[in-house]
């Protein structure tokens, strides 16, 4: 069975985790945004990145991005 991830995009977000324990790694664009703080983010900025440099990643599932929208209000 052929590989979901290339090796070197696993490098890239090895790289990203390492950052992210010694508090180096920023968010946003530009590394504008605050430290990032959560493992998981890391883990998509790592991947992220892999796939700007045309890596072997999948898309970005469509599962995986958060619902954001208005919930039920509680009848009471």
């Amino acid at each position: 069975m052929a590989r979901k991830y290339s090796k070197s995009a696993g490098k890239d977000v090895e790289r990203a985790v390492h950052k992210e324990k010694r508090g180096k790694l920023k968010s946003g664009k530009g590394g504008k945004g605050g430290t990032v703080k959560s493992r998981k983010q890391a883990i998509a900025i790592g991947l992220s990145e892999a796939r700007k440099k045309g890596k072997k990643v999948p898309k970005k599932s469509k599962t995986s991005k958060k619902k954001t929208g208005k919930r039920k209000k509680k009848s009471s």
